[in-house]
């Protein structure tokens, strides 16, 4: 038949999509299929059982096709079905296909008639069919029955719309003959998506239900709302037959019979018919793979070429092979080392672009989460001012001090050193957690390997937990050297002679970095009212001495300047309703900040942004809020009471040089600590995993069992080996129909704006004056095979009536016919302008 070639493409290719759905691999084949669109009761699923010659399709009120139907018609010597989630059962009685259906769609949309896009995969073998692949569709609804959601009419759009908005799905835009076609909601939705109308069929149902007097010549002869494909006419079992278990071979028959009997139809009889209609959509869908072959092919081969690694690793593979287990243990071991240390050191390969991990993330703890943390700990200016005077009298005790006692200035260096514990422990977890973290993402290429994964996963974790306890007593052995001397004579440290000079040296350094530009970035003003538009993203910049924003990061329209005196930021805690993270900055005399606010929120869309942020602020002198106890805060204003001018000179002084130590001391913690945690931490963990893995994972237990692969990857292997198989088959059977295949060209272009388009109204259908002057006076149609008339169009041209062909003078507009409506009466035959 010139098409044998094609013919054994279209089930090797239904294999291929069965393979992929069944592993569950991203396979994009979009292999040439068949939409079956239409409204309700529009014969759809008629269509189909004339198609398989049996009943199997649910039959009832609403609608019955709830879930899409992708049926799959293949020839064969013995008649039987299945499905593709009952994989291996054979159906050979239909009336248990149709049970399935039923049963496979309520699974998954429950029985109050709600909807789903999830299809049901149904292949059916019979010496009946033809090779060809259909999607029956739900039915196009306007009203919710029972349970159905208001909007089942979009959601039954949409699912449509899935399939055939494809440029490889042909569309059988199906419509009774006794309703408008012209407003055929199959047929609009086809025109949305191919206003060429290159891929629509028109199918043509329930002709015997005409009104008596009526007939749809004109519009099965596509000389009448033309489309480019045509329209094939068809006449289903009544309601009555199929209660009467009608034979469906005997409603064929009856078909015949009907079209040969009928007085418009006997004429192009042959043309019509459930029979003609399965031919021509064969011939239709495999000239359509023709057309889409060359972009068909190159999906098979990338999806080849993907493949071709894997199953070369699969092909010979002897899961119990004691050799084969121990290289790759061995193999599987150097990995996990290379991948882990690559996630700490850095690689150009494979690089994470969504989120920091691993050493990145240890970076960002050691240079903005540690420092911010150091500096949480710092006391409030008040508090320390009322521990020094409290410690310089202490000590004085009864007597009054001539001298500024160094022995507070050393109380209360050791209370502040003290108060770094805190962080440096919190330091050495937050690095073990992102270690561990690593350590798991490292392990996912051991998935195949269920035992092997969770072994290693416990053995480098007990490792670094064992670590950390070392880790963190040799970080609080550095704040106990620290305090175990207080060394005065240090090069950066100011002494007591310049204690008072501080101040002064303090607002030089300031005013040096003026224009220093600590960080850029967008962020979004939240608390701005509904009124004056609603929560807004800027630009901002943040530099030593203000933070402003611009309209956006061309950094031309500046909209706020902030200074930064007189500032701190604190964290807000996130609303119900929004998905960013918060913080907020105000000003510590109770003023407003921006405008009428007191405070000024930002938002950002991650927990580490505001970190960054927050740390970014801190090296501008923007501290955090130092949340006191309410106690304390009483306390602090009953005892404030004025110092004499002398007790306040030697505050000042202790206060000056407690800054200057402790920042000697931050200083020396921010540099050793990193050091320490890098020596006992990180480069052992790595030592551990080169050196001693392999050991412990040999002396844990059986290796046989540790690599004993799991069923998922067993069902992998096989699948990926047959699914490469049916690639390479598939391309060979390509390269041999492409010089055989024998096609059909594409009908040249008609006038198809009958149909209203995306937004625009419909226009009055092309009508025919011969056609029209031939039913007015009842002339008889010219017999078959006799040439055209002189200006009429031959039976298989295309009838493209426009404005400018000679041929065709033009008509007013008028409203488009229903199909049921009578003939005209006779009326004079009107002369055409010359």
């Amino acid at each position: 038949m010139g098409n044998r070639g094609m013919e054994d493409l279209i089930p090797l290719v239904n294999k291929l999509q069965d393979a992929f759905s069944f592993i569950g691999q991203a396979c994009n084949l979009d292999l040439p299929q068949i939409a079956v669109v239409g409204g309700q009761s529009a014969g759809k699923s008629s269509v189909l059982e004339n198609f398989v010659g049996r009943d199997f399709l649910p039959r009832g009120s609403g609608i019955v096709t709830r879930r899409p139907l992708v049926l799959q018609l293949i020839s064969a010597t013995a008649e039987w079905a299945e499905f593709l989630h009952c994989k291996g059962k054979k159906f050979t009685d239909f009336d248990e296909v149709r049970t399935e259906i039923e049963a496979e769609t309520d699974r998954v949309t429950g029985a109050n008639r709600g909807i789903s896009p999830v299809p049901i995969n149904l292949r059916v073998y019979s010496p009946h069919v033809l090779n060809l692949t259909l999607i029956d569709l739900p039915g196009i609804t306007k009203v919710p029955v029972g349970d159905q959601p208001v909007d089942i009419e979009q959601q039954i759009r949409e699912m449509i719309m899935q399939f055939i908005t494809r440029e490889s799905c042909l569309i059988l835009a199906v419509t009774p003959a006794n309703s408008d076609l012209a407003n055929s909601d199959a047929l609009k939705l086809a025109k949305d998506v191919d206003p060429q109308g290159l891929r629509t069929i028109g199918v043509i149902t329930k002709l015997d239900l005409m009104d008596e007097g009526t007939d749809a010549r004109e519009i099965l002869e596509n000389k009448l709302l033309p489309l480019r494909r045509g329209y094939i006419g068809v006449v289903n079992r009544s309601q009555k037959d199929i209660d009467g278990k009608k034979d469906i071979k005997a409603a064929l028959e009856a078909e015949r019979k009907f079209f040969l009997s009928h007085s418009s139809y006997r004429h192009m009889a042959e043309k019509m018919g459930t029979p003609r209609l399965q031919r021509v959509l064969n011939e239709q869908l495999t000239n359509h793979i023709r057309d889409t072959l060359p972009a068909f092919r190159s999906k098979l081969q990338s999806q080849l070429l993907d493949l071709d690694k894997e199953a070369e690793e699969y092909r010979g593979y002897r899961p119990d092979d004691p050799s084969r287990k121990t290289k790759q243990l061995l193999q599987m071991v150097q990995q996990f080392s290379v991948d882990f240390e690559k996630r700490i050191e850095g690689s150009g390969d494979q690089v994470d672009t969504v989120e920091l991990s691993g050493g990145a993330k240890i970076n960002r703890i050691f240079h903005e989460r540690f420092p911010f943390e150091l500096v949480k700990m710092e006391c409030d200016e008040k508090e320390m001012r009322r521990e020094i005077s409290y410690a310089i009298k202490n000590i004085h005790g009864i007597r009054t001090g001539l001298f500024t006692p160094d022995m507070a200035f050393e109380a209360i260096v050791k209370k502040q050193v003290i108060k770094l514990k805190g962080p440096c422990v919190k330091c050495v977890d937050m690095v073990i957690q992102e270690l561990i973290n690593t350590v798991r993402q490292c392990s996912d290429k051991l998935d195949c390997f269920p035992m092997l994964r969770e072994e290693t996963e416990r053995i480098v974790t007990t490792h670094i937990r064992d670590r950390e306890g070392r880790a963190k007593d040799q970080v609080l052995l550095l704040i106990d050297i620290q305090l175990s001397y207080i060394n005065t004579n240090h090069e950066d440290f100011i002494g007591f002679a310049n204690a008072q000079q501080r101040s002064s040296q303090t607002n030089k350094s300031q005013s040096s970095a003026v224009n220093q530009v600590i960080r850029k970035g967008w962020l979004t003003i939240n608390n701005i009212s509904i009124m004056k538009g609603g929560a807004k993203e800027y630009w901002f910049v943040l530099t030593a001495e203000s933070f402003s924003w611009f309209k956006d990061d061309e950094e031309k329209e500046k909209k706020y300047m902030l200074p930064l005196d007189n500032l701190k930021v604190r964290d807000v805690e996130k609303s119900f309703m929004s998905s960013k993270h918060i913080f907020c900055i105000f000003n510590t005399e109770s003023r407003n900040v921006y405008k009428d606010n007191r405070t000024l929120e930002l938002a950002c869309d991650a927990q580490d942004d505001v970190e960054s942020w927050k740390s970014s602020l801190l090296r501008a002198g923007v501290y955090p809020e130092k949340v006191m106890a309410v106690e304390s805060e009483t306390t602090a204003a009953t005892e404030n009471f004025s110092m004499d001018p002398q007790l306040e000179r030697k505050v000042e002084t202790i206060r000056n040089l407690v800054d200057s130590y402790m920042a000697i001391v931050n200083k020396c913690i921010r540099d050793l600590m990193p050091k320490a945690i890098m020596h006992l931490m990180i480069n052992n963990v790595k030592d551990f995993i080169n050196a001693e893995l392999l050991a412990q994972l040999y002396s844990a237990g059986d290796q046989n069992a540790l690599m004993d692969e799991s069923q998922e990857q067993a069902r992998r292997r096989d699948e990926v080996l047959r699914t490469h198989q049916a690639l390479k088959e598939a391309l060979a059977i390509i390269g041999d129909i492409s010089t055989s295949t024998i096609t059909v060209p594409m009908p040249p272009p008609v006038d198809n704006s009958w149909v209203g388009g995306p937004g625009g109204a419909r226009r009055s259908p092309p009508s025919s004056p011969t056609a029209s002057r031939r039913m007015s006076s009842g002339q008889r149609p010219a017999p078959r095979g006799a040439p055209p008339p002189p200006n009429r169009p031959g039976p298989l041209g295309p009838f493209n009536n426009t404005a400018d062909s000679p041929q065709a003078p033009s008509r007013p507009n008028r409203a488009p016919p229903s199909i049921p409506s009578r003939r005209p009466p006779p009326s004079p035959t009107r002369q055409a302008p010359p």
